[in-house]
């Protein structure tokens, strides 16, 4: 498999626009309380990649970049006034909104950044490398096994005590609809899909605005306002 394209961006560049991002945001801003959680997750990559946790460095570093540039170009469209993908759209919209909590900000922003950003990273990252999605398969199960790790820890930190003894709690109802485990298996499913759909565009183009939409819809529902 030939893998001649450099990476232009590294994640220390990334991990740097991250940190940037948390320290210009409100603390309890939606956007923010994501943020942290990414950022988070791309310094325990990057550690990972320093030292060797990754088969392949190189495609390691590749799929994390072309990943973290999906959530980024969503943040730059929001500030320059353009739309956000429609996967992105219902976090951006209820960032300031009260009666969300900050675990929903947290999984609506992972819902967006696994279910729609992920397939198209994989994709991006095959294009750059010259390789088969399958050859990425052990760099994809290894970050997603970290987003795995940090979304019980992020369950833990942002649930109110409480509410995991209150099975009649409507956060507890709302967010045991959804798995991070499963939208990562639909990833993967999507992305080989879109792979092989690569060399017929218009078909490729829809698929991908159906999948933006559908995983926007489940981000709604994730931020479901809550007495």
């Amino acid at each position: 498999m030939a893998r001649s394209q450099q990476v232009t961006t590294s994640v220390d560049t990334v991990v740097s626009r991250l940190r940037a991002l948390d320290a210009s945001l409100p603390a309890r801003d939606g956007v923010a309380v994501f943020n942290r959680v990414y950022l988070a997750v791309t310094e325990a990559v990057d550690r990972r990649i320093d030292t060797g946790g990754f088969t392949d460095a190189r495609a390691a570093t590749t799929l994390d970049v072309r990943f973290a540039e999906r959530y980024l170009a969503a943040v730059d469209a929001v500030d320059d006034g353009r739309r956000a993908p429609a996967c992105w759209r219902p976090l951006f919209q209820f960032r300031r909104h009260p009666g969300v909590r900050p675990l929903q900000f947290a999984l609506a922003g992972i819902n967006a950044h696994i279910g729609h950003d992920l397939a198209l990273a994989v994709v991006d990252s095959c294009r750059a490398l010259r390789c088969e999605p399958a050859d990425l398969e052990d760099e994809f199960d290894r970050v997603g096994d970290l987003l795995v790790s940090l979304e019980e820890r992020v369950r833990e930190e942002l649930m109110p005590g409480p509410d995991l003894l209150q099975i009649a709690d409507p956060l507890t109802h709302l967010l045991g609809s959804w798995s991070l485990e499963r939208a990562r298996e639909a990833t993967w499913s999507a992305a080989r899909a879109l792979w092989a759909l690569r060399g017929l565009p218009d078909v490729a183009e829809a698929f991908t605005e159906r999948l933006d939409a559908a995983v926007g819809f489940a981000g709604r529902m994730l931020l479901t306002p809550l007495p």
